[in-house]
């Protein structure tokens, strides 16, 4: 698959590659902050907004799910989340005139970048099967194509609705109740492509697939290992409380193949420090791992632990609390003392001296936090090596105290509060019988498909209507190729959008465009101003209300069109109230409150000045809720990646100025990118060994069994320091690479952190 070329048919003919950098954000992170902001809305709307964002009053960043202080700060966001609030709340438009001036096939030869620098979406179109244009039409008539082609399926199995991670409680409540109510489960969500290992490594270890720390945790822990994570990028406001502990006197341990410029220094830029002196340094320690050798990293610090009780009986493990809590332990000891030291080193690239130091400060610690994120979850074997991790803090009886504790860190702002909604292809029983008491139908049972089995079952032609409550399917999962072949057989796609991109340009052989209002926007209902909630990384679920009129008239709120697309397609079917919750999204949270656990005060404790925090077994009160009522320790089995002579193992990694799929600019400053996306980063010694150069053109092909290689083609070798026989590239473009069939065991999250690819000279 080649690059997408810009407006002057070239790839990137401006790219520069600098030096990366050796420490994250002061003033730079201000001017990159500030100045999109004021040059594209202005200082007036610039200053409403930024003095709003993740305020307790105000309107949650839509740019991550990093928890918020109790103490929030005059300006509590981060440079991307002012990014993402200056992409959305742009006043610039698409005129009515765009859709007969862009036929698809034109749009198709566009980047992510140019598509989504269009402007917002403000009125629903239409593209009819056989044509290349898509029209405008009213919202009556839009809501009545998709009611009487849903209703015209033989089976509700015929169509999946897919759910982004940005979408707010409410509506997720509501939408699963719809499609629910419709009669399916298919409905994939991107948590499917992200933290799906976290929560079928933690809800069987823990019983509970979600961080056990607070905010405040942070504050009063000794050790903090961070593991796959990129947080100077991916939730910069983490940052701070990173800040925070080592001040407080924590030690910082960064596990990563490669070195990221928030985890060497931080120069806050809220602080006199961080603007005109040197900043922060934050890792203690940086273990620059193998991709892939996490699992084995964890094990042989968990076996340095149990050799050091056993050299000191009684000093190291927490009896206590594993004899009261767990159950597991002997045989991980009986596994872990046949683990071989050669494999480890092996598996890791590290040294037994580094192995030695990582062991060290976890057995002097008293209270460890160990945080991560999609660089576990996106392993073959992720499921297995976060139960690793769960083994490691066990030992210690580092759950359920304060300052310890597991902390997958969410890229999406409310992907974890809609789970907790019901978006999920298998909600266990007791959520659905709850939601048939309350509405008085009877859910289906059936599991349904998950994100990569809707593109299997695409491809089947099993599903032949795909509706997504934003996002960017297409250019989320993986092996993009067969995904948009699969997309383009359907009837019929519906994409809820605030901008254009990907998935609105490799359509069905019909779609529609359904125009939304953005988190940023007033939202008036026939009862007044709404707002609506979100749950972040540490379960704590608050308000977000709109502070900028809508961007244009005849928006509609994504709840708005889930009650009227739920209207026009069940009519009179399932006795739920459609309109009164179009009306007042209170009613909404009534209900919830009778459904969901930990939300029975719902619309008062939403309420309340930063919102409420919901209840968590393992971090209150040292509950499990697994099939033995103990936090299991487990036994898992050390598979290493093995590279061929000549391969590399690449990893997706996003751009500094990139949320998903979303590019705010083309470049990457913290690893010297500029005005250009089409780049590989590769180790100098492997760029020695594979007898190529730094700035040399390649086609990178990716192998896997025994399919024909994928390929993407004309990518520049940037000469980087990442792990030896390690490479990265960015994502989404990069997905090209992965096949559909290579998904971690048991939580089906696509790889794409192993991906074994060989580097050609371009042809």
């Amino acid at each position: 698959m080649t690059k997408k070329p810009l407006d002057d048919g070239s790839s990137y003919p401006d790219l520069t590659v600098g030096p990366s950098k050796h420490d994250a954000v002061g003033l730079p992170g201000i001017y990159h902050s500030m100045e999109p902001a004021f040059v594209k809305l202005g200082p007036v709307r610039t200053a409403k907004l930024l003095t709003s964002i993740n305020q307790k009053d105000g309107f949650d960043c839509m740019s991550c799910a990093w928890p918020d202080p109790d103490k929030r700060k005059a300006l509590e966001f981060c440079e991307n989340g002012a990014k993402a609030v200056t992409w959305e709340a742009t006043p610039v438009t698409i005129p009515t005139s765009f859709w007969a001036e862009n036929s698809l096939t034109d749009l198709l030869d566009q980047s992510e970048y140019w598509l989504g620098m269009q402007g917002r979406l403000v009125e629903p179109v239409y593209k009819p099967a056989g044509e290349d244009h898509y029209h405008p039409v009213t919202w009556e008539q839009a809501l009545e194509l998709v009611a009487d082609t849903l209703n015209g399926l033989d089976s509700p199995d015929r169509a999946a609705f897919y759910t982004s991670g940005r979408t707010a409680n409410e509506t997720a409540f509501l939408y699963q109740l719809f499609v629910r109510a419709f009669g399916t489960n298919n409905l994939p969500d991107c948590s499917n492509m992200c933290h799906e290992s976290t929560g079928t490594a933690l809800t069987e270890t823990i019983g509970i697939g979600k961080s056990t720390i607070a905010y405040d945790d942070f504050e009063h822990t000794d050790l903090i290992i961070i593991m796959g994570q990129n947080p100077g990028t991916n939730h910069p406001r983490m940052l701070t409380a990173l800040e925070d502990a080592k001040r407080s006197g924590a030690s910082i341990v960064a596990v990563n193949p490669l070195p990221e410029a928030g985890l060497i220094r931080y120069k806050n830029p809220q602080t006199v420090r961080g603007l005109v002196g040197h900043g922060t340094a934050l890792a203690d320690q940086f273990l620059q791992i193998r991709s892939g050798g996490d699992m084995a990293l964890l094990q042989a610090v968990g076996k340095r632990v149990l050799e050091a009780e056993e050299a000191n009986p009684g000093t190291v493990l927490d009896h206590e609390f594993l004899d009261t809590y767990t159950q597991g332990l002997d045989e991980l000891k009986a596994h872990l003392a046949n683990l071989d030291e050669a494999d480890v080193l092996t598996a890791t690239g590290l040294t037994s001296a580094e192995i030695d130091e990582l062991a060290d400060r976890y057995i002097t610690a008293d209270r460890t936090i160990i945080t991560w994120a999609m660089g576990l979850t996106q392993q073959k074997k992720a499921v297995e090596t976060l139960r690793e991790l769960i083994n490691l803090l066990l030992l210690r009886g580092n759950i359920g105290k304060p300052g310890a504790g597991a902390s997958p860190i969410r890229g999406h702002s409310n992907v974890q509060g809609d789970r907790t909604m019901g978006i999920w292809e298998q909600m266990p029983d007791t959520f659905l019988d709850a939601l048939e008491r309350e509405f008085g139908f009877s859910p289906p049972r059936k599991h349904g498909t998950d994100a990569l089995q809707t593109i299997e079952a695409l491809q089947r032609g099993d599903i032949s209507v795909f509706i997504a409550m934003g996002g960017n399917f297409v250019s989320a999962i993986s092996d993009t190729a067969a995904a948009e072949a699969a997309m383009r057989g359907t009837d019929l796609t519906v994409q809820v959008s605030t901008k254009l991109n990907r998935s609105h340009v490799v359509t069905g052989k019909a779609a529609l465009i359904l125009p939304t209002l953005g988190r940023t926007e007033v939202d008036i209902q026939e009862t007044g101003a709404q707002f609506v909630s979100v749950e972040d990384s540490v379960c704590a679920v608050h308000g977000s209300h709109g502070r900028v009129p809508p961007v244009a008239p005849n928006m509609l709120s994504e709840v708005a069109i889930v009650c009227r697309l739920a209207q026009a397609t069940l009519g009179d079917r399932v006795g739920i109230d459609w309109a009164g919750f179009e009306g007042d999204y209170d009613l909404i949270r009534e209900h919830i409150s009778r459904v969901v656990p930990g939300f029975e005060n719902f619309n008062t404790d939403v309420r309340r000045m930063g919102g409420f925090v919901l209840p968590n077994g393992p971090r209150d009160s040292r509950t499990f809720n697994t099939a033995t009522g103990k936090a299991m320790i487990t036994v898992n089995r050390l598979e290493p990646i093995v590279r061929p002579e000549g391969r590399l193992i690449l990893q997706t990694v996003r751009a500094h100025d990139q949320f998903n799929t979303t590019i705010y600019s083309l470049n990457d400053r913290y690893r010297g990118i500029r005005k250009g996306r089409d780049v590989i980063f590769v180790n100098p010694d492997d760029i020695d060994e594979l007898g190529l150069t730094d700035g040399q053109r390649v086609d990178i092909y990716s192998e896997w069994k025994d399919e024909p290689d994928r390929v993407l083609r004309n990518y520049r070798v940037v000469s980087y320091p990442t792990a030896k026989g390690c490479a990265a590239a960015y994502y989404p473009e990069a997905n090209v690479l992965i096949p559909l069939a290579s998904a971690a065991d048991r939580s089906n999250t696509p790889v794409s952190k192993a991906i074994l690819v060989r580097l050609e000279p371009a042809g």
